[in-house]
């Protein structure tokens, strides 16, 4: 049983939802339609798609809509997905042109069912950006990949400007909230993107108010600062429905900010820490921070 959200934390989703312009907000949708893409931002049900989309940005979603895996927070559906499309990345590209976007945030569900996990994938996308969009920044958001190094390499090979891998939450609550995935492994691809190319920025994510402690907070933390983590993102995190993992508790927006603050006392270059922050929000001036 979630608990009631403050009325504060309402408010501020109704604001991201209801966005800035209606309008303009169609007009993303038309065209993410019309190249029959996806965006994690309607599959997901975030609560800043509004806003998002009235700014005439996305995140948009590759390989599919359906994922191998089911973990309890995430209301992408889980299944058997259908064979990726060779056509995809060229739809993207041209979608990101008529959109105008000078940075483009693009992850994935995660594709067990694949040889790479969708590595190859992620990079004949990076490649069609860079051939239809020039200047265009790239951030990729990439799952687990089931640990395989091979297919990072792929990947941080593709050269995008920004790499980005969620822990999500602390490493007691993996078993429920998510199945299949391990922390240790996701640490690890962290610290491999480092190893494999010392200049890119890499960046992770937190929700907060799972049931987690502050001391695994805090553990978390320094673990991904171990890891040579560049950006940070912590939010609260928000149940897509009654049949997903409860939210235990709503984090004040003091607490986040001292989590700010902590977080760049380890040695983070960039920390974004609120209740509407994902790992793509706002993601151009996240990096422009880098600048």
């Amino acid at each position: 049983m979630n608990p009631a959200a403050p009325s504060w934390l309402l408010a501020e989703v109704r604001r991201a939802r209801r966005g800035e312009g209606r309008a303009r907000a169609d007009a993303t949708e038309r065209v993410v339609a019309a190249h029959r893409l996806s965006t994690v931002c309607e599959t997901a049900r975030c609560p800043n798609r509004g806003e998002c989309f009235s700014a005439r940005t996305a995140t948009f979603l590759i390989l599919g809509e359906v994922c191998t895996r089911g973990c309890a927070f995430c209301a992408v559906t889980h299944g058997k997905p259908t064979h990726p499309e060779k056509e995809e990345p060229a739809r993207l590209a041209r979608a990101v042109g008529e959109l105008g976007l000078a940075h483009v945030v693009i992850t994935s569900v995660t594709r067990d069912d694949l040889p790479d996990g969708g590595a190859s994938h992620f990079g004949r996308v990076v490649t069609a950006l860079r051939k239809t969009c020039p200047g265009v920044k790239v951030e990729l958001l990439v799952p687990d990949f089931a640990g395989s190094d091979a297919a990072l390499a792929v990947v941080v090979a593709a050269r995008p400007d920004v790499l980005a891998h969620n822990v999500e939450t602390v490493p007691r609550l993996y078993p429920r909230v998510r199945q299949g995935a391990v922390y240790e492994r996701s640490l690890h691809l962290l610290r491999r993107a480092k190893a494999l190319d010392g200049s890119l920025p890499t960046k992770s994510g937190l929700m907060l108010g799972l049931g987690e402690t502050g001391e695994e907070v805090e553990s978390a933390l320094l673990d991904l600062a171990g890891a040579r983590c560049d950006l940070l993102t912590v939010g609260q995190y928000l149940a897509p429905s009654p049949f997903h993992a409860s939210v235990e508790r709503y984090v004040e927006l003091e607490e986040f900010e001292a989590w700010r603050v902590k977080a760049k006392g380890m040695g983070f270059r960039s920390v974004a820490a609120a209740p509407l922050v994902r790992s793509s929000y706002k993601a151009p001036l996240f990096l422009a921070t880098l600048a």
